[in-house]
C-alpha cells in the first residue's frame, strides 16, 4: 500500500497540529491525500479536560490520533513549571489514550521525549535503556510524565487492544520554531541572540552552561515524515525512538551558529546555569528497521534554513513578541 492510499480515506486528529512540528505533519498529510484532518484548537477544547476531549472525539471521529501537543519549554521553562508540565502532559494523555478506546481509534501515534531517559544513560541512546535510571533533574517531571504514557498504551493494546506506537523524538528545530526566549530551546535562543546582538553591536552574548554538554538534533521536516512513516507502517509494543544520529557539544553548536549568522562578538559561558543532561545521542536503528526512517537534512543545512527564516520574520509585527510556533522538546 502506499502512503497516499493508506491516508486517503483516513480522518485524522492531530493534537498540537496548529504547532510548530504539528504544522508540519498536517501539510504533510495533505500532500499524502488525506483529506480529513482535525485540529484541536485550546480556545475550544482544553485537553486537559476529560469533558473537553470527548467532546473533542465526538466532533472529529477520528481513525487515527497524532498526539503531539505538549507543555514543553527549554532548561528554564522546566525549572520555573515542573508541577504544570507535569500535569499538564499527564493529563492529555491519559484522557486522549482513555477516550481513544471507547471511540473504537484505528491507530493512536504518541510523541515522548528524549528527556524520559535517564541521566547517565550510555550514548548512543537504545530504546531498551529507558528504564535504567532517573530522568535529568530539570526535565524530569516532563519527563516522567511522557513515560507513563508509554506504560498506558502497551497496558491498553495489552486489555483493550488499542493499536498505537510511541516514538521518542531528539531536540527538534528548523523554519517556524520557537524564538521566545522564555521558553524556546537552544537552537532557536542562540540563534535569537546571535542575529539580535549582530544588529544591536553588542560586543559579547551569554550562553548557559559550560557547553560541554552534548545534543542531537533532528530537523523539523525530518520529523514529521518519520511520524507519518511510524503511523503508516510500525506495528510493535516497544517505544522508537527518532532522531539523526549524531552528536554535537552546546560549544561547537554555538560556534557554527556564531559563524551562520556572521555575528564578531565573543561567547561568555555562564557556568553557573546548569548544562541539563550531559550527553544525548539516540540509536536510530529501530526506526528504520521497523518503518524505514532515516534523516536526511544536515545540521549545517537545517541551520541555514532556520537562521533565514527567523530574519525574514524578525520585523513581522505577527511574531514581534515570539516569533513562536509550540515545539516539541
Amino acid at each position: 500500500m502506499t502512503c497516499e492510499s493508506f491516508w486517503r480515506d483516513k480522518r485524522v486528529t492531530v493534537t498540537g497540529g496548529a504547532g510548530f512540528l504539528g504544522s508540519y505533519v498536517v501539510n504533510k498529510l495533505k500532500k499524502r491525500g488525506c483529506e480529513d484532518v482535525f485540529v484541536p484548537r485550546k480556545k475550544q477544547y482544553d485537553l486537559t479536560s476529560e469533558k473537553a476531549v470527548i467532546a473533542m472525539y465526538e466532533d472529529s471521529r477520528p481513525d487515527i490520533v497524532i498526539h503531539m501537543a505538549a507543555a514543553v519549554g527549554g532548561i528554564g521553562a522546566n525549572r520555573e513549571n515542573p508541577g504544570k508540565f507535569f500535569y499538564e502532559n499527564a493529563a492529555m494523555g491519559i484522557h486522549l489514550i482513555e477516550q481513544a478506546r471507547h471511540h473504537n481509534v484505528g491507530k493512536f501515534v504518541c510523541l515522548g521525549t528524549i528527556c524520559a531517559y535517564p541521566k547517565h544513560t550510555p550514548v548512543p541512546f537504545r530504546e531498551q535503556d529507558l528504564w535504567n535510571g532517573y530522568p535529568e533533574e530539570t526535565n524530569a517531571p516532563y519527563g516522567i510524565a511522557k513515560k507513563a504514557l508509554l506504560v498506558m498504551l502497551q497496558a491498553y493494546r495489552e486489555q483493550y487492544g488499542l493499536n498505537s506506537v510511541f516514538l521518542l523524538p531528539v531536540n527538534l528545530y528548523g523554519p517556524r520554531d520557537n524564538f521566545d526566549p522564555a521558553s524556546s530551546h537552544v537552537i532557536p535562543a542562540l540563534i535569537r541572540k546571535c542575529v539580535e546582538a549582530e544588529r544591536d553591536g553588542l560586543d559579547e552574548i551569554v550562553v548557559w552552561g559550560t557547553g560541554v554538554a552534548t545534543r542531537e538534533f533532528l530537523h523539523v521536516e525530518d520529523a514529521a515524515e518519520g511520524i507519518l512513516l511510524a503511523a503508516e507502517k510500525s506495528h510493535g509494543t516497544e517505544p522508537v525512538n527518532l532522531g539523526a544520529g549524531f552528536e554535537i557539544s552546546i560549544r561547537d553548536l554555538t560556534e557554527m551558529i556564531v559563524r551562520l549568522t556572521e555575528y564578531k562578538g565573543r561567547i561568555v559561558w555562564d557556568s553557573t546555569k546548569p548544562d541539563g543532561q550531559p550527553r544525548r545521542m539516540l540509536d536510530t536503528t529501530r526506526a528504520e528497521k521497523e518503518f524505514g526512517f532515516r534523516a536526511t537534512v544536515g545540521l549545517e543545512e537545517g541551520l541555514r534554513q532556520t537562521i533565514k527564516w527567523y530574519r525574514s520574520h524578525i520585523n513581522d509585527p505577527a511574531h514581534n513578541n515570539r516569533l513562536a510556533f509550540q515545539g516539541t522538546k
